[in-house]
């Protein structure tokens, strides 16, 4: 059971509670989990430090102190060059040469910006690499494209692009952002087009809460229910959806050059055709000139309206949240997530600790004892018969980060 990428925070946690019981001898017990004995001992002991499940996410790597890092001095020049000029690491680095007699690398410059603050998303690009899913419906990105001002009202168009093959399954006119708004045109586009394995957003409102630490909305939990798994972007990184982003800009283009209608009524069949023609007329370099029809087709998942209920392992102990998404234990409420209020969930538990999960995911960590309740960012694998489906939160699981700035 050696650590894989999928589910190495469940395998951490699973070792970690059995370690900490002091039943089982480290070795076999290393063996059994595919591991070092060295790396068993490192995490029961970054357990007892810390004394939660919830602390053994992956530590940075970097550095505390940077040997090489640029005199200070020389930032304080580069910073006030910036603020003078606004230019980028090219020009600058010739201003420091000419006027500071301050000899930099252009990267060195490029990662002052950057470290402050100054370096926006398109200059920022291109990024570390691209990504493209192998198949069809593997992978769609989802997005709100800001928001356009009528003279009465506002339009939020909602783009969903397939990432293998940049096919617009959706391009809908919104005349608000709201999940009620989006979700029937989720529905169409899955009536249209089948149910992707998974689909990749931003940290947007109607697919992201703030106001709990889980960060689920009742339209990111309905797209669970319906076995779709949930990637989130990195907040204020757009490359993360550089496919979107970059259909985006070419609907902007195409609006600036047809005009944007000041009235809501036209909206919709606008963006319609802007879909058919991005589809079905419109060559992509991305695509070796080829159109996005050419390389997709509609997914063998179908949409049901009432998913199945998910089947908890024999013998767990199940147990609906209240309206507010409070779980009661021995008289006292803790909270678990407000967007699954009703919804059954397994309590497992350990040391004198609870374990929370909804459906494949572990939602919380609650110790009774202490009277603390802590969010859990980890996905479980499902047992047999159900599909292995995960919600990954970006804290814990980044995904791949691909440029807006290539060709398409």
């Amino acid at each position: 059971m050696a650590w894989n990428k999928v589910n190495v925070d469940e395998q951490r946690m699973h070792f970690v509670v059995r370690a900490a019981s002091g039943q089982e001898r480290m070795s076999p017990l290393c063996r059994e989990f595919g591991i070092s004995r060295p790396t068993g001992y490192l995490w029961r002991k970054r357990f007892r430090q810390v004394d939660a499940l919830a602390g053994l996410a992956e530590h940075s790597r970097r550095p505390k102190r940077i040997a090489h890092r640029t005199e200070v001095w020389k930032e304080q020049r580069v910073l006030a060059l910036r603020q003078q000029t606004g230019w980028g690491a090219k020009k600058l680095r010739v201003l420091l040469q000419e006027e500071e007699k301050i000899s930099l690398a252009v990267r060195t410059i490029h990662r002052i910006l950057d470290r402050h603050g100054l370096i926006s998303a398109i200059a920022s690009q291109p990024a570390p690499g691209r990504f493209e899913r192998s198949a069809p419906n593997d992978l769609w990105q989802m997005d709100t494209k800001g928001r356009y001002l009528l003279r009465a009202g506002e339009c939020h168009p909602l783009s969903i692009l397939d990432d293998h093959s940049r096919y617009a399954v959706g391009l809908y006119a919104l005349p608000e952002l709201s999940a009620e708004k989006a979700y029937p045109y989720l529905v169409q586009t899955f009536l249209n087009y089948g149910l992707p394995l998974a689909m990749l957003m931003d940290r947007g409102s109607l697919w992201w809460s703030a106001r709990n630490g889980w960060g689920l909305t009742w339209l990111s939990v309905r797209l669970i229910d319906l076995g779709i798994q949930l990637l989130y972007g990195r907040v204020r990184h757009p490359q993360t959806q550089g496919k979107v982003e970059r259909f985006h800009r070419t609907l902007d283009q195409a609006i600036g050059h047809r005009g944007a209608p000041q009235e809501f009524a036209p909206w919709p069949a606008m963006l319609e055709e802007f879909r058919s023609s991005y589809n079905h007329r419109r060559p992509h370099e991305a695509l070796a000139m080829k159109r996005p029809v050419e390389r997709y087709q509609p997914s063998r998942r179908s949409y049901v309206e009432h998913a199945k209920e998910w089947e908890y392992p024999v013998g767990s102990d199940v147990r609906p949240l209240n309206a507010q998404g409070m779980l009661t234990e021995q008289r006292h409420r803790w909270f678990v997530c407000e967007a699954l209020a009703g919804k059954r969930v397994r309590v497992e538990r350990y040391a004198e600790r609870l374990l929370v999960s909804y459906r494949h995911m572990y939602l919380r960590e609650i110790d009774p004892q202490q009277a603390w309740s802590r969010p859990l960012v980890v996905a479980r694998h499902s047992g047999a018969g159900n599909a292995p489906v995960a919600l990954r939160a970006l804290s814990a699981f980044p995904v791949p980060t691909e440029t807006t700035k290539g060709k398409v």
